[in-house]
């Protein structure tokens, strides 16, 4: 496969991805987090990492608006609940190796 068509498929499969995300507003970023060791917020932050990579101008807001599909402020009003005790022991104990 040659590197055009790669990345064009890589692509297809980041706005795959981000789009499923953005439906599945039931799954909390602290779950993520904890089953897989990134979220919603890790994937904005690659997004703007990649931006200034290539010196690309994008703000951490721009960046997040592009996964979350609106605000971040938004979206955390409409969907992101308070963290469980159970959840936040997991977290910690999940984040300890990163």
């Amino acid at each position: 496969m040659d590197e055009k068509t790669r990345t064009e498929l890589e692509a297809a499969v980041y706005r795959r991805l981000v789009e499923h995300l953005r439906k599945r507003t039931d799954v909390q970023n602290i779950d993520m987090m904890n089953l897989a060791g990134f979220c919603r917020n890790c994937l904005s932050n690659w997004m703007k990492d990649a931006a200034d990579a290539k010196g690309v101008p994008m703000t951490k807001e721009e960046s997040r608006e592009i996964v979350y599909g609106e605000p971040f402020d938004r979206w955390k009003a409409k969907h992101q609940k308070e963290a469980t005790n159970e959840q936040q022991a997991a977290f910690e104990k999940s984040s300890q190796g990163h």
